[in-house]
């Protein structure tokens, strides 16, 4: 490892045990809705057209917002209405108008299928900043993972690339039959004029649990940690790796700064039945309390103990890894109910070069 990435990853440390201390709320995700018009098989809500779990009232999750408007500066707070699909909600343009209102940032996450010019502008209108569409591969592998989507997808992106003042970028989940074709994949994103474009990998949760074609060898994965790094250094599209984990050698070279997770340090979120917990990827029992029950304020404040010193996760391999310093235990999302390891990313890349 080089200088320059050991200095970044001291300096990321420091940091996230600063962020430990004081954890400034900075992400606040909202799972608006269960309901989704589509059946994705990486889903790791396992989400459905009718869901059995009713969308929260947004009367509900404002009354949180206006607790933590007397805590902290809501402009320092960005709101993420996730899903589900959030477009599926008839008042989500209310929801946006009402979070904005308020003084939070507001984005959130879609597939792009109901994303109209019209609904597109009464959603900028209502205060949205930031907007992230999923496309997962050319035509044939997104239509495999996400049924028949890839032409409603495409048109969304094609939207956004004549829209201004809006922050927005291209998510895709690599997996192993789209793997091959990522190149192929980049030059069509390119040519749409998209500019901003992030990568994860599937991690053994929901519906993809039980899905092999989903999950890279080590090789494979180490692969796509290639790709990235050629991406980025050829510069005609700004790639990054999402925040899945540590990444040894490749860190600083596939993203912009060094693994960290925020999960319960600077990132919450509010499920559709108010249980609180951290990042929206943590789909293991780490809720720490429900907004009818307990305040939201209280339950960030005093209740994130186990997000926040991680000194319980150095067991198994974790115990005697050379990097724990820097990785303290991985994302979080990658671990279960019981706080064992599911994936090491790191371990992962260690076995491709084997």
């Amino acid at each position: 490892m080089k200088t320059k990435q050991l200095i970044e990853l001291e300096k990321t440390r420091r940091d996230r045990m600063m962020l430990e201390k004081h954890h400034p709320l900075r992400q606040l995700f909202w799972e608006c809705t269960l309901r989704c018009n589509l059946a994705c098989r990486h889903c790791g809500s396992d989400c459905k057209k009718i869901s059995q779990v009713p969308d929260m009232p947004l009367e509900h999750f404002t009354r949180v917002l206006d607790e933590i408007s007397t805590a902290m500066n809501p402009a320092d707070v960005q709101v993420n209405t996730v899903g589900g699909e959030p477009l599926v909600r008839p008042d989500l343009e209310q929801c946006g108008r009402e979070i904005t209102r308020r003084g939070f940032l507001w984005g959130f996450v879609t597939n792009g299928v109901l994303l109209t010019e019209p609904t597109l502008r009464r959603m900028i209108d209502a205060g949205l900043g930031t907007l992230a569409v999923s496309l997962d591969g050319l035509e044939e592998h997104h239509n495999w993972l996400r049924g028949n989507s890839f032409d409603g997808a495409m048109a969304a992106i094609r939207l956004l690339t004549r829209t201004r003042n809006l922050l927005w970028d291209v998510i895709t989940c690599v997996n192993r039959r789209n793997l091959a074709s990522l190149p192929q994949l980049r030059q069509h994103l390119i040519e749409a004029g998209v500019k901003q474009w992030r990568i994860f990998t599937i991690f053994p949760q929901g519906r993809a649990k039980l899905d092999p074609e989903l999950f890279l060898t080590p090789a494979e994965y180490r692969s796509v940690m290639d790709f990235i790094v050629e991406t980025r250094e050829q510069g005609q599209i700004d790639l990054s790796y999402s925040c899945e984990g540590f990444l040894g050698d490749y860190e600083t070279r596939v993203r912009d700064h060094c693994f960290r997770c925020d999960a319960g340090t600077m990132t919450a979120s509010i499920l559709a039945n108010g249980d609180i917990s951290g990042c929206m990827s943590i789909r293991a029992n780490y809720k720490q309390g429900n907004i009818y029950e307990d305040s939201f304020v209280d339950v960030w404040n005093n209740r994130f103990e186990q997000m926040r010193d991680r000194r319980w996760m150095k067991t198994g391999e974790c115990a005697q890894c050379r990097m724990w310093d820097y990785c303290a235990g991985g994302a979080f999302h990658l671990r279960d109910n019981d706080g064992s390891m599911m994936h090491c990313n790191f371990l992962t890349l260690e076995k491709s070069y084997s």
